[in-house]
């Protein structure tokens, strides 16, 4: 997806079990965080360093939403243990992952279909910012380009 293209209608599934829509947060700065897999490493260190800092984010009109081809249920755990103060959204079907160009072909041990650590900060308006594509699981976002790239929408 390249910056400045239009959002697919919704995000994905939310712990609440119903869609989000896109048409609920216009007027709000996005920042989406695509991530392989609850409970591992990297993941939970860059989720819980977002929550450590959410203030930040709330402050620039940011609302932050963690998503991963886990299943409701297993984000709902992983979200209440880490103490996760921001959604986190279910994307089982691969949908919104496939449509944001961040699925691996092939993951860890074989596994097809989870979601490539990513992040896409969508603007007031529906246009997508900023976005980064990680190939390797273990490397980071660039949060101080997203810092920036979120201060100036504010």
């Amino acid at each position: 997806m390249n910056p400045a293209s239009k959002l697919p209608i919704f995000l994905s599934m939310a712990l609440i079990k119903t869609k989000i829509m896109l048409s609920e947060l216009k007027g709000q700065n996005i920042l989406l965080l695509f991530f392989p897999a609850a409970f591992t490493g990297t993941c939970t260190k860059e989720l819980c360093g977002v929550r450590d800092n959410i203030s930040l984010y709330n402050g620039m009109n940011a609302k932050v939403f963690g998503i991963s081809v886990d299943m409701v249920y297993s984000l709902a755990k992983y979200k209440e243990e880490q103490k996760i103060n921001f959604p986190l959204l279910s994307d089982f079907n691969k949908e919104v992952s496939s449509t944001y160009g961040c699925l691996y072909d092939t993951f860890s041990y074989g596994m097809k279909g989870v979601s490539k650590r990513s992040a896409f900060i969508i603007d007031k308006n529906g246009i997508v910012q900023y976005a980064e594509v990680l190939e390797k699981a273990t490397d980071l976002p660039d949060f101080n380009a997203i810092r920036e790239i979120l201060q100036l929408l504010n």
